[in-house]
């Protein structure tokens, strides 16, 4: 007897047409082999867009929450404007001073943000796709200005956030330079002032709900247990509240009245209250009030440098504490006298630091703006006795107030130039660092670069040139 097997087959249930998008199919499999199992299959058929859709809560905090999503943008929208290799240097976190170590960074510049990475461009790319993090720097309620006097390299700006840290960033091709500072000053000051923006805005928000909220619970747990005490406790918070923002309007009026009322600078120097200033004052009142053509404080920081200071590695160059230096500058725009042997003013780079900031504060700078033009002009020449006979001829046409004070500030210089050996400092050097502080133009929007270069060479020719131009005479 020949033994047959049969299998019977399932029923299926199939719409061949699928018409619907969404039909489900069924396939329910019998067999007889013990091996086997009952088996159901289902299958979900997408829609043409390949996805299927999320419904929309109609849920009062799932709304809020897709609020909040509008609220803060996408860092997808934070694009890159700018990108490149600059030289870096951080030089404070948070407030605190850093040593100062220059290092080449590959610099990408977005919206409202700079990312700093220490690789080359590619290996910068491959570290963002594996999450690795550079250094960001927040430009909203950042600076950006030129820092001459940070560094002895040329083209140095700095940028100081918000939070305190200050960043040098450095190149020695001159357009390159120009081109940063303008995106990233541009950039600046597309952002808000406030760095809390937009999160400030969003932390608002939610203060403004929960406080509410968790002031209507109160309310009603209150009234629940219908205590006296309880009730008066409410209602003065409740008052409170309601009175804040009047309590912020007279305060808002007061202040405007009293910043209506308050006295000009004129009367309070007047009175005795405030004293008159020395750095940040014009070089003829400043000298006017001194009865003399040469400022005592430019006097008393020479006197102090070359009692001291000749000798010095970098004098000029570097830097002093930044904090001790307001402190002097303080206590000369307070007090008429000034012991600059005092233990406190023991480094020298302090003093340097002051009297470079007195010139570099001037309203108008020791080189009057009327004469920047002659004076470049004069440098352009190209015979070498024609350039020097063309700037002895405007130093001597110079107010006497800034022929004076250049002929002493010069002649102190050349002192320092004579011990080159010992303090490194050349012509060029102090060139370097004195040409932007004592000349510059009125207006330097479009040819500051090419300005720099003839700053530098006009302070080494006054300087290599002193005895032609201001004569032999010691003052």
């Amino acid at each position: 007897m020949q033994k047959s097997t049969r299998a019977d087959t399932s029923a299926e249930t199939l719409n061949s047409t699928h018409q619907c998008s969404g039909a489900v199919q069924m396939r329910i499999k019998n067999t007889n082999n013990h091996h086997d199992r009952l088996s159901q299959t289902k299958s979900m058929i997408l829609t043409d867009v390949g996805k299927v859709t999320e419904p929309i809560s109609r849920h009062r905090r799932n709304h809020s929450q897709h609020v909040l999503k509008d609220v803060v943008p996408p860092l997808e929208q934070l694009m890159v404007e700018k990108e490149g290799y600059l030289q870096k240097a951080k030089i404070a976190d948070g407030g605190k001073k850093l040593r100062k170590n220059w290092s080449t960074s590959w610099i990408v510049l977005s919206s409202q943000k700079i990312d700093f990475h220490k690789e080359s461009k590619q290996q910068a790319l491959s570290n963002m796709k594996t999450g690795h993090k550079p250094e960001s720097v927040d430009l909203r309620g950042a600076k950006i200005e030129w820092a001459k006097e940070k560094s002895s390299r040329k083209n140095v700006f700095q940028i100081t956030t918000a939070a305190g840290n200050e960043f040098l960033l450095q190149s020695d091709i001159d357009f390159i330079i120009l081109d940063w500072f303008h995106a990233i000053k541009n950039a600046i000051d597309r952002l808000p002032n406030d760095p809390s923006y937009p999160s400030r805005k969003l932390e608002l928000f939610k203060i403004q709900r929960s406080s509410s909220t968790e002031l209507l619970s109160r309310y009603d747990s209150d009234v629940k247990e219908q205590k006296p005490e309880n009730l008066k406790s409410l209602m003065f918070r409740l008052h409170h509240s309601a009175s804040g923002s009047s309590d912020k309007n007279r305060v808002k009026s007061r202040l405007k009245k009293f910043i209506t009322r308050r006295p000009s600078l004129k009367t309070l120097q007047e009175k005795g209250l405030i004293k008159d200033q020395i750095f940040g004052s014009h070089l003829h009142t400043v000298c006017e009030r001194e009865h003399s053509t040469v400022p005592w404080f430019v006097k008393k920081c020479i006197e102090a440098v070359e009692k001291r200071g000749l000798d010095v590695d970098g004098i000029y160059r570097v830097s002093g504490n930044l904090a001790t230096i307001q402190k002097l500058k303080f206590i000369v725009n307070q007090e008429e006298e000034l012991n600059l042997d005092d233990s406190q003013w023991e480094d020298i780079h302090v003093v340097t630091g002051a009297l470079k900031m007195f010139f570099r504060e001037l309203p108008e700078p020791l080189f009057p703006y009327s004469f920047f033009e002659p004076f470049v002009e004069a440098i352009k020449k190209q015979d070498n006795n024609a350039r020097i006979e063309a700037l002895k001829s405007l130093v001597q046409k110079l107010p006497l107030p800034n022929h004076d004070t250049m002929k002493v500030l010069f002649g102190h210089l050349n002192k320092i130039v004579a011990k080159a050996s010992k303090n490194l400092m050349s012509t060029q050097s102090l060139g370097i660092v004195f040409g932007p502080t004592l000349l510059r133009a009125e207006n330097e929007m479009g040819n500051m670069a090419i300005h720099m270069v003839y700053q530098n060479q006009i302070a080494e020719l006054m300087l290599s040139e002193y005895n032609t131009i201001f004569g032999s005479e010691e003052d």
